[in-house]
């Protein structure tokens, strides 16, 4: 029933690393899921310099969202917005046909502090892959949860276990956030044909087999999977219809190619508005 358990990769970002999980060369996606990054933790202290922040970037064909389990982080765009996300918040950004963002560590630089969470790009079908670039905030009743014994639930984004986030999604799809107390048993639905639960904190049991932080576990389809926590556990669950293959190219995700050049083109040439708010640095195009 695990079709495949892939370990993130840890890969520094400068002053901290990330797991990098999604793409990898044995999966590239799970359902729309073409990116999924495990943020920390880490603990800042009070002055981190700015070569910290994730400068302004460019993005197509896909959405982001971010999902923190601790800390915060600010976010602005090149459609007007600018939004701190906090634990338990959803921001959704949708690219489109183009938006540049970035992302800043601002109260931690101010107070210090932990950063803990997940970042994860989600490819739009190929009808929407060139819709209007837009960003949304969620939190709070957007979000149903649900609470049971030793498991608290929170749906992120998608339809299931018969509940809808409020966040617009482009395809179906499913994103929980699962934290289970130690023994707990959870359920997970063979509700959708691509399926995946990532352990972003202890460890869990699932079929007589133990796995642990930092490993996705993908299932096949077709059946429920029980989970069982030997500690406390945070799990991220997710997946949903498959949209296609898609190209990853540094931050741009296609189901063209050519379109990634052309990207790549007008990101060099100074061609992509830079957030509003946020427009003095860029991060360059790599070699």
């Amino acid at each position: 029933m695990i079709e495949q358990v892939i370990q993130q990769r840890r890969k520094s970002l400068g002053a901290f690393e990330v797991g990098r999980v999604l793409p990898h060369a044995q999966l590239r996606m799970v359902g729309p899921f073409a990116f999924f990054d495990h943020i920390g933790p880490v603990e800042f202290a009070a002055g981190i310099p700015r070569e910290v922040d994730v400068r302004p970037h460019p993005h197509i064909g896909l959405s982001t969202v971010t999902y923190l389990f601790d800390g915060e982080m600010m976010h602005r765009d090149s459609v007007g917005s600018e939004q701190a996300i906090r634990p338990d918040e959803v921001n959704w950004m949708t690219a489109g046909s183009g938006i540049t963002h970035s992302e800043r560590f601002e109260q931690a630089r101010a107070h210090g502090g932990s950063m803990h969470g997940i970042q994860a790009w989600i490819a739009l079908p190929n009808e929407f892959e060139e819709c209007a670039p837009s960003f949304a905030h969620h939190q709070g009743d957007d979000l149903p949860s649900y609470r049971s014994g030793g498991l608290q639930a929170r749906l992120v984004a998608g339809q299931a276990f018969g509940a809808r986030a409020a966040v617009k999604t482009h395809s179906p799809l499913f994103y929980v956030h699962w934290q289970l107390a130690a023994g707990t048993r959870a359920n997970l639905p063979a509700e959708y044909p691509e399926r995946a639960a990532y352990i972003a904190q202890g460890e869990v049991e699932v079929l007589g087999q133990t796995c642990r932080e930092g490993q996705m576990l993908i299932f096949r389809p077709g059946q429920p999977v029980i989970f069982e926590a030997r500690t406390a556990a945070i799990v991220m669950l997710l997946g949903g219809e498959p949209v296609g293959p898609r190209f990853v190219d540094w931050n741009f995700v296609s189901s063209s190619r050519e379109r990634i050049e052309q990207a790549k083109a007008d990101w060099r040439a100074g061609r992509m508005k830079l957030p509003d708010l946020d427009n003095r640095e860029f991060i360059p195009l790599p070699d």
